[in-house]
């Protein structure tokens, strides 16, 4: 008889649980945290590294093969502007959830008032000019694209070639072999990698535990429950919302589908790091293969509904440090930049933070009052990762029922 094994997210949720509690167990043991940073750390950043490695094949094969796999350039910008259009409305709904909750928790007088320490200094970008940006995402250099996983660029190239390919016809046919060919290479190699997920969960979390503990039970704890509040209400409200009413999806059964992704997306802090485990997770959620290897490469990269959140809860965190009360127009400007920097700074390292300066210099909030909150950057960044991913995932589901619908309706009646 076969032995039952255990699935691959109920791994990754026993991975998990296991590295909170030798976490915990190392952090209240003199020399515990420096034992996760020199012995287990490495193995998480080696998981790490093997998901970087494998992810820019990942998405310039799969996204070929599935912009060949359509057949048509019009459902690609079909599949195109509705994935924009999603992570745009999301990101803005994003938003006004963490100013709603960051205004409940400063007028019930939560957020601790906390200055600068001397010195400190916010010494990096307050800035990403969209049209540097726009510029950017053409690449000048196929390998250099490659070399440095600029993800826009990439998402780029494998957009030229996968149009080439089909408009190359017949005379294109032993390029969409070897496409083909490669894709499924690449997925077996994936899969393996994939496999590896619950010791890199285990170690990811362990050391973040043991290392952050204190700083989970320092001042800054409302502002980081805060946080989480808002990511929570997004997700449960927003993307439940959306798979039940586009994708006729039971919200339990959602995210019971895309919990290996929502884990490993917490503890790597890497959307573009989960992207393997979040394209398995959500074609067994039921995604054309096609579509999810469009979507999730263009939403690891543009779909920030967590960063908002996130700078939401800051800004009005920060601005009450300083003794500033912002007004109902500057909110809604905090909206709009907060939407509009989503896809200004994609591509750019540290992305979250250079959208928060660019929305408190929009406020007049003193750019260096960051470093107030950026010692814990990391405990926000899992959870706003988190819900990027789910995002990711929950447009794949809505856009494929979308398009499915449209195709439906494409077909004559007898």
């Amino acid at each position: 008889m076969k032995k039952n094994k255990l699935g691959l997210p109920a791994q990754i949720v026993i991975s998990l649980i296991l590295g909170i509690v030798v976490g915990l167990v190392c952090y209240f043991v003199e020399g515990g945290p420096a034992f996760t940073t020199n012995y287990l750390k490495p193995f998480g950043t080696i998981f790490v590294n093997l998901l970087k490695f494998i992810v820019v094949p990942v998405v310039l094969f799969s996204m070929i093969d599935g912009i060949i796999s359509m057949d048509d350039m019009k459902k690609v910008g079909s599949v195109g502007w509705k994935t924009v259009a999603y992570f745009m409305i999301t990101t803005a709904i994003a938003c006004v959830i963490g100013l709603v909750f960051a205004n409940i928790f400063r007028a019930a007088n939560l957020f601790p008032t906390l200055h600068l320490q001397e010195g400190a200094v916010w010494d990096k970008a307050t800035s990403a000019n969209f049209m540097d940006t726009l510029v950017n995402i053409f690449p000048s250099n196929m390998w250099e694209a490659f070399r440095t996983s600029n993800m826009l660029q990439v998402i780029v190239i494998a957009l030229f070639f996968g149009g080439a390919i089909l408009s190359a016809g017949k005379k294109g046919a032993l390029c969409r072999d070897i496409v083909v060919s490669f894709n499924e290479v690449i997925n077996r190699l994936m899969a393996f990698i994939i496999s590896l997920s619950p010791i890199g969960v285990f170690t990811m979390m362990a050391w973040v535990v043991a290392t952050q503990g204190a700083e989970i039970l320092g001042s800054l704890a409302l502002v980081i429950l805060c946080a989480y509040l808002g990511y929570i209400v997004h997700a449960v409200v927003v993307y439940s919302a959306s798979v039940a009413v586009f994708a006729k999806m039971s919200p339990l059964a959602f995210f019971k589908g895309a919990a290996a992704a929502m884990i490993f997306a917490f503890t790597s802090t890497s959307s573009t790091a989960s992207l393997p485990v979040s394209k398995e997770c959500a074609e067994d959620l039921g995604a054309d293969k096609d579509i999810a290897a469009f979507v999730l490469p263009l939403g690891a990269t543009v779909n920030m509904d967590g960063t908002a959140i996130y700078q939401c809860v800051a800004t009005i965190f920060l601005a009450t440090c300083v003794g500033m009360e912002l007004t109902l127009g500057q909110m809604v400007t905090v909206v709009v930049t907060a939407t509009l920097a989503s896809i200004g700074t994609a591509g750019v390292s540290g992305a979250g933070m250079i959208m928060l300066a660019m929305v408190l210099t929009a406020m007049g909030i003193p750019v260096d009052m960051i470093m107030i909150i950026y010692g814990v950057d990391r405990l926000f960044d899992m959870g706003r990762t988190c819900l990027n991913v789910t995002g990711d995932i929950s447009c794949s589901l809505c856009v494929t029922t979308w398009e499915n619908n449209r195709a439906a309706k494409a077909v004559p009646q007898k």
